[in-house]
Order: structure tokens, then sequence, then C-alpha cells
């Protein structure tokens, strides 16, 4: 514990983001440098509980007091080391995580809680910095050969574990860049691909081997991975988006979050001169309340949309925990993300009836009204309040209500694997699916999470392949599948 009485000295505190007239005009990440004094402070905040909560409030059962300890020590090449016992990828996790371990830290109980995150995110920006984050080689080889379907975190998380352990593995990604959702999901200002980039190089560097527009099951054979790998691992995420199937939908301008947020990235990435159906001048609404439809808001004010609505259908939470959802639950409070700081009206309890449209097939507007949520035996439903109803003017709609589960045709189908009630890829407690040597980590198993779930996953479902070839494994495997503490999915 590094100061006993931090906790009641300092107030919690976190890095400023820059202005919001100047970070919209480019695409670099929205915070100012956090100084280290500071983020020693905060560490120092850390009670080094007798039972730290934290850690199961985190799936990937992170040392927090350890390094909290270690950073307001200064000890910065040892919190390192403490910190990617863990945790492959926590320049990932203290950018993109909500962060559940601060949900559940104990003095959030009548305080604001420990800046987990912050102090996370740079330890592993001091070790990228300082130069000691080198590539972790193998001791041996075992021959085997592992192929990873997907190449989000859970199947990098995967693939650099059992690099690690031996294997040799290639990584398929069908997109023409390797990351899955950190590389095309994740607008810039939330994370610069630059801290994808210098990761992978490590993963290379470390033998990981990587194809990129390799779709298995179209270009890329399921035959050519039975056949020349030992076991296969799908972690090709949950792409099925939802759709929103009302009168107008065919009309254009009318897009899917992940139509919309990839070309942006390829623009910032030099792939792209322009977006193909920018915001710029538009009147846009996005239909979905979370962090996807928070990344198309952001996107969008960088294009410079002319008004941007972003619609829910849930009513507005409340601004502090509620009292029936206690610590150390997830908090369903309002919260604010740098995007919705950056304007736009956010619109709770409203439903969407219809899309209009012009001569020329185009979206010109949506038709929507009020929604009173209801519960009848137990089973949330949304009523329309009468005499609520309005019209918006629309030139671009974006669908950003999640995801239903993984993409069936054409890898799935052909492998014949079975799905659960919930429609993921059903597995077993070994991470195995019902084919043989075949495994499946992440979303696409999981269904729609967060990052830490994912890379926790990753983790654990290459110890399970590591013992499936080799009969023993000494990898780490932080969770069971669908084991998730306090509520938190």
């Amino acid at each position: 514990m590094g100061e006993p009485t931090g906790f009641m000295k300092y107030e919690r505190e976190l890095p400023t983001r820059r202005p919001v007239p100047v970070r919209l005009r480019d695409w670099r990440e929205v915070y100012e440098p956090f100084p280290d004094s500071h983020l020693q402070q905060q560490a120092a905040r850390c009670m080094d509980c007798g039972i730290p909560f934290c850690h199961t409030g985190c799936p990937l059962g992170n040392l927090i007091p350890e390094w909290n300890d270690l950073v307001y020590r200064g000890n910065w090449a040892e919190a390192l080391d403490r910190l990617h016992a863990t945790n492959n990828f926590p320049e990932f996790t203290g950018r993109l995580c909500p962060a559940p371990c601060e949900a559940a830290c104990v003095l959030g109980i009548n305080e604001d809680p420990v800046t987990i995150k912050q102090v996370e995110v740079s330890i592993i920006e001091h070790g990228f910095g300082d130069g000691p984050i080198q590539p972790v080689m193998p001791s041996v080889a075992t021959g085997l050969a592992v192929a990873v379907v997907g190449s989000g975190p859970s199947g990098l998380a995967a693939a650099q574990q059992l690099t690690r352990a031996g294997h040799a593995v290639t990584v398929f990604e069908r997109a023409d860049r390797i990351g899955g959702l950190l590389r095309y999901g994740i607008p810039e200002f939330k994370m610069e691909k630059r801290v994808l980039d210098r990761r992978l190089a490590q993963m290379e560097a470390e033998g990981t081997q990587f194809r990129v527009n390799a779709n298995v099951g179209g270009n890329v054979s399921v035959e050519e991975l039975r056949s020349d790998f030992d076991a296969i691992v799908l972690a090709g995420g949950a792409t099925a988006a939802r759709d929103l199937p009302i009168p107008g939908r065919e009309l254009t301008g009318i897009y899917q979050a992940m139509e919309f947020l990839p070309p942006a990235n390829k623009v910032q990435a030099g792939d792209l001169a322009d977006h193909p159906f920018s915001a710029a001048g538009k009147h846009v609404v996005i239909i979905g309340g979370g962090d996807t439809g928070a990344d198309c808001l952001g996107t969008s004010h960088r294009h410079g949309a002319a008004t941007i609505h972003q619609f829910e259908i849930m009513p507005r939470p409340p601004d502090h925990r509620p009292d029936a959802n206690p610590w150390p639950t997830w908090p369903m409070m309002y919260r604010t993300s740098s995007a919705h700081e950056e304007g736009g009206e956010r619109v709770f309890a409203v439903n969407t009836e219809c899309f209009l449209g012009d001569d020329e097939g185009n979206v010109r507007a949506l038709r929507a009204h009020e929604v009173e949520q209801k519960f009848t035996d137990g089973r949330m439903s949304f009523e329309k309040i009468e005499g609520s109803d309005f019209q918006l003017p629309c030139d671009i709609a974006l669908l950003a209500m999640g995801f239903v589960g993984p993409q069936r045709d054409g890898l799935l189908d052909q492998l014949g694997v079975e799905f659960n009630e919930r429609g993921n890829v059903s597995r077993d407690d070994r991470w195995a699916t019902n084919v043989d040597n075949v495994f499946v980590c992440g979303d696409m198993g999981r269904g729609q999470s967060l990052i830490v779930w994912a890379i926790a996953e990753g983790r654990s479902c290459a110890a399970a392949v590591d013992r499936a070839l080799t009969g023993a494994t000494d990898l780490p495997a932080p969770i069971v599948p669908d084991a998730a503490p306090m509520g938190v999915r």
C-alpha cells in the first residue's frame, strides 16, 4: 500500500480532454497528457483492500492493487510486468474498456473510485516509451500449427499466447488490415491505429503469421485449414448487425454503423481519398444509444454534419447509481462520452416508426414517437405515448443497435458447428465446438460483449488449445466459458 491515507488526501482526477473546437479539426485521441506526479497521486488512492473486488470486476483478473503500489513508488518496469501477467493488450483496454474494475472498487462504495483505467494505460505507455517491451520468444517449438480466424482482441490474444507456447500460429483476417473492430470499428479519436500497429509488430517478431484478405469459407477454403493445421480457433466476433425492418428501410442513405465507421478509418490510413457517404453538411440521425452510436456521433462531428440526433429507445438513465443496482454490480447510470461532449442531441425513450424518402429514393426524414417502458410478468415492452408523434429531417440514418451473433454463412456453415439458444457458436467447458479440434472464443461464442471479456476468453481458449494439443499447459486461464462476475456481460 503506497500511501495509507492517500484515498483521503487526494480527489479522483482524470486527464483533461482537448478543447472541442480544437479536436474536431483532427482525428487524434482526445485526451491531453497526464503528468506522472498526478498519476502517482491517483495510484496512492488505492486502499490495498483485504478483498480487492476490482479483481472480480475485471474478467482478466488484473493485479490492480499491486501495480497501483508499484506506480506510486515509481517502479514502472515491475508495474509493467505485473500488468502484462494478466493482460496481453493493456493499451487497448486502457483506452476502450468501460472499466468494470472501477465500478467494483471498494473505495467506490461511498467515494469516487480509483482511476484504475488511467493507471493501466499510463503503465503501458511508459513501457513502450521507455523501451522495455520486447518480443517474448517461445522457449520451445512444438511442431504443431494453429489457425486463428479473426484478428480482433480475442483472436490476437489467443494467437499471442499460443505463439509463446511454441506453436506455429497463423491469423486469418478477411479485411485488408489486421485488427478486426480495433482497426475498423474504433475511430481514431478513441484509439490511434499506431497503438495497434506497434503491438502487431511485437507479435510478428515473436513469430505469429498474419494473412489479410483471407476470408475463410470464401477465398480460403475450410478444407485448407483442416488439412494444414492441428487446431482451429474461431474468433470472428459477432458481426451480424441488428437491423430495423420498418417502412422505408430500403431507401438510400440508411446504413449500418459498421458500413459507416470503417471508411472513416480507411481515409485516415490513406487507403481512401474521401468517405463514400460522408456526413458533411447532412442531417444525421443515429439509432442506438450505446458506444457504437457514440462512435458514429464523433465521426459525424468530424465530418461536419449539419445536425445530429442520437435516438435511444430506453429511458434516460439516472445520474447516480440507483438503489436497485448496488455496488459492486455494474451501475446503469447516465454517461457522457467525449463525442457527446462535442455536440448533437441525445433523445431517450423514442421509437422510429418509418423512414420517408424523396422522389429519387433517398431518405429525407423519419417519423418517430415517444415510448413508455413497461414490465408485464417480468417481460419488458415499450408502449407508444399517444400524441407524441414527430417528424425529423434525415439525410443519413445510422443503425447502431448492436449485433445479434456471428455471421453463419461461409465459414461456420461449412465447418458444421452447432449454435446455442442465443445464436452463438456452441462450446463446452474446454472451449471446444462439436467439431474435432475446432475451438471458439470471444464474441463469436459469447455474443456481443466487452473488450476485456474478449481478451480474457482469448487467453483462456489458448490454454485449452495448448492442453488439447500437448496434454498440459503453462498458459494462464482466467475464466471458463460464459462465467461472468456480478452480471457484467
